[in-house]
């Protein structure tokens, strides 16, 4: 059996980094976008929105496939075990939530009635027929999802800076294109 690797793949950083930055503004736009009035502006920016998500999900799709043929580096010897299993829990769970919240905005849109058009030309199958109450049920699912995703991702970071910072053990680097021990 061959040794894991000390670094992620170079196509596991960029897809960690493009992922990462799609989150962020996909959530940011999700989130500004809430409180605007009904205008056409409000349509087309539900529409990017869309789109976004349906790109990240593509991505989640290929990164998964990824991560399962190619091994990630071993977690520092010194790592205390629960630690070890908070960082394995962590990103399960960050991977479950990269999938669920793109398809529970799809199920959402779906069940409100409007169709996924991706980037306007391709349009998606409707996941289940229309129904208001399902599509009220749905969206608290998705903005449950959404906020329960950015907090792990806070606590992610948060992990990723303190093994950078204080243990110095270079968790941190073998995720950054140019970062080193």
């Amino acid at each position: 059996m061959s040794h894991p690797p000390e670094r992620y793949t170079r196509t596991a950083i960029y897809l960690h980094w493009l992922i990462a930055l799609a989150l962020v503004s996909t959530f940011a736009l999700g989130f500004y976008m809430q409180g605007l009035p009904f205008t056409p502006g409000k349509l087309q920016l539900y529409s990017w929105h869309k789109w976004a998500g349906v790109t990240i999900f593509c991505f989640v799709v290929f990164r998964l496939a990824w991560r399962l043929t190619h091994r990630a580096p071993r977690l520092p010897e010194g790592m205390a075990r629960w630690q070890q299993i908070a960082a394995e829990a962590g990103h399960g769970l960050l991977y479950v939530l990269m999938v669920a919240v793109p398809l529970s905005g799809w199920l959402m849109s779906s069940s409100l009635g409007f169709q996924t058009v991706w980037f306007g030309v391709l349009p998606l199958p409707d996941l289940m027929s229309p129904d208001e109450t399902w599509g009220e049920r749905l969206l608290t699912v998705h903005k449950t999802l959404n906020y329960t995703m950015a907090a792990l991702v806070a606590g992610h970071v948060a992990a990723a800076l303190k093994h950078h910072f204080v243990d110095r053990d270079g968790v941190l680097a073998r995720m950054q294109p140019r970062l080193r021990r």
